[in-house]
């Protein structure tokens, strides 16, 4: 696997190439941000990690432009703590963040687990499915709602395939956190909610379709005449 990794902390980049070639994974680096976004477009990485604060162009204005003509996976380092370039970055289409400093371990298995999303998805084998007019279809990874094509995110449509799956019942953050990511959620991490959150404005334009149940997780409902809790 061929990572790129865009960060203007040459010496925290010195210090990746050597712990991530070890684990196995091809690493390109790129310290600025205008020359950051142009090998991403290349479109020969399968994952890229992304700081926020670059000079040139900042990693928010980077995944802006990128999520317009990739889906490439993206995980973003943000400073610890700033929990607003969390919720901004995965609004904008990120797929995971990781808060600076970092342990490299844990870096190591935020981009496993993001990568075994992509070659292993849930259902890999298992048939289309049909729920409350949304059409998913494994095979082809398309989803139409109401008739309509509905472009999504590889994480996106997971979760999707998960909660429609389980229409009707509750799926747990955790659930959905381990599924997806290996790990259990914690209290500040909100990755499965903007997620969800994306899910919902590309897919409930005319009902409600995934209901929030408080302090538990998610229900992808069969019947519209439930409400959707915010």
């Amino acid at each position: 696997m061929k990572i790129l990794v865009i960060d203007d902390d040459v010496e925290l980049c010195s210090l990746l190439a050597e712990f991530l070639k070890r684990e196995g994974f091809a690493v390109d680096f790129e310290h600025d941000g205008e020359r950051g976004l142009a090998r991403a477009l290349e479109g020969t990485h399968d994952l890229v990690v992304l700081d926020v604060m670059l000079p040139g162009l900042d990693g928010f204005e980077i995944l802006r432009r990128l999520r317009v003509r990739s889906k490439v996976p993206v995980l973003m380092l943000t400073a610890r703590g700033e929990d607003v370039d969390r919720i901004v970055g995965l609004e904008l289409g990120a797929d995971d963040y990781l808060p600076k400093p970092f342990n490299p371990r844990e870096l190591t298995a935020r981009i496993r687990a993001i990568l075994r999303r992509i070659e292993s998805p849930p259902n890999p084998t298992a048939g289309r499915v049909e729920v409350n007019g949304v059409e998913l279809d494994p095979g082809s990874r398309e989803v139409r709602c109401d008739g309509t094509a509905i472009e999504l995110t590889t994480f996106e449509f997971d979760i999707l395939e998960l909660l429609m799956r389980a229409a009707g019942r509750v799926l747990s953050r955790d659930a959905l956190m381990e599924s997806l990511y290996n790990r259990k959620a914690t209290p500040f991490d909100r990755s499965i909610d903007m997620h969800v959150s994306h899910l919902r404005r590309k897919l409930e334009s005319t009902r409600p379709l995934i209901k929030t149940i408080r302090g538990v997780g998610y229900q992808f409902l069969r019947d519209t005449k439930d409400e959707a809790v915010e």
